[in-house]
């Protein structure tokens, strides 16, 4: 079966980011203990030449929109000083090592698979492969993939872009294969670019990432692992429900860990932790185009101080190591 998403969806998931500009300090101490990032992107850094050569960061503003008016990525968000974009591939890479070295730093990358065994060979004990299907990529190829170790976790899945369910045929299939192959799986859930229905997406419905919509998924599929990116943020009642309800389901804290407002991701990551789910919150940069926004998501962590060190760590490293069975913690 071939996946209903296109590789267009799962990447404007990816720069829903982008505004006019980046606040928050990059002058964070350098980590000495390592970190998992679990959601990150191999991509060209062409992909969208027009629209990514700079993006927005916390702190910002987002900006209203008159609907005589047309709107594109400029009009999505205001803020000091832009993250810039670096204007190649190599470059791209270089300075995402330069930020993985600075920090100490083991990421999951997904994109098109030509595209992760690239920066995988650039560093191989950086990344752990992951897989942003696309319309060719049938189940049968991510079986193989999957089996012979070229795919060690399914996604990011955007379905959420094309309008679709967990429980739809395409999204259940790719959990099925998951749950059979012992596959760690990566969902888009939550925000996507501001205003994304009027920038050429007209079936992204921010209901659709309301993250108690796997129950049934994952009831039918019980020995699934499955991570909800963006922690499905806003709705944060919804996903305290969810990890109540499923105790294998764990969040990353990807994209709203440097780009929405400091003090509403860290109303949103309380929430979280006095709800009881310090041990299943995993840090991610979701870094696609900026590697300047590494540094401000980890400084979203380091400088929460309602969180102990123990609690810092195990968002930082020792959540994902056991997620996705890795060494033991640090």
């Amino acid at each position: 079966m071939k996946s209903r998403l296109t590789l267009t969806l799962l990447l404007v998931a990816l720069i829903a980011v982008l505004g006019r500009g980046a606040g928050g300090s990059t002058r964070v101490a350098v980590a000495a203990d390592p970190i998992i990032d679990v959601h990150m992107h191999a991509l060209s850094a062409t992909a969208f030449a027009s629209s990514t050569k700079w993006t927005c960061a916390t702190p910002l503003v987002f900006l209203p929109r008159d609907p005589r008016d047309a709107y594109g990525p400029d009009q999505f968000a205001s803020c000091d000083k832009p993250l810039q974009a670096p204007s190649s591939d190599a470059a791209l890479l270089s300075q995402t090592l330069e930020m993985m070295s600075r920090y100490n730093i083991t990421a999951v990358v997904s994109g098109p698979v030509d595209a992760v065994r690239r920066w995988r060979e650039a560093a191989p004990d950086k990344f752990i492969p992951g897989i942003m299907p696309d319309p060719r990529t049938t189940l049968d190829a991510l079986r193989t993939l999957m089996t012979d170790g070229s795919v060690r976790v399914l996604g990011e899945l955007g379905y959420q872009y094309a309008g679709q369910r967990p429980t739809d045929p395409t999204p259940d299939s790719y959990f099925a294969l998951a749950e059979e192959l012992d596959i760690p799986v990566g969902v888009h859930v939550g925000p996507g670019a501001p205003g994304a229905p009027y920038i050429g997406y007209p079936k992204f419905e921010m209901q659709l990432g309301n993250p108690l919509l796997f129950e049934a998924a994952l009831v039918k599929h019980p020995k699934l692992r499955l991570y909800v990116m963006h922690a499905g943020w806003p709705m944060s009642d919804q996903i305290v429900a969810l990890l109540y309800a499923h105790p294998q389901v764990y969040v990353d804290i990807s994209l709203i860990d440097w780009f929405i407002p400091r003090p509403e991701f860290h109303m949103f990551l309380r929430r979280l932790i006095g709800a009881g789910f310090e041990k299943r919150i995993m840090f991610g940069s979701d870094l696609t185009f900026w590697p300047g926004a590494i540094p401000i998501a980890v400084q979203s962590i380091t400088s929460a101080d309602f969180l102990s060190a123990g609690q810092k760590r195990d968002i930082l490293y020792n959540n994902a190591a056991r997620f996705l069975r890795l060494d033991h913690a640090r």
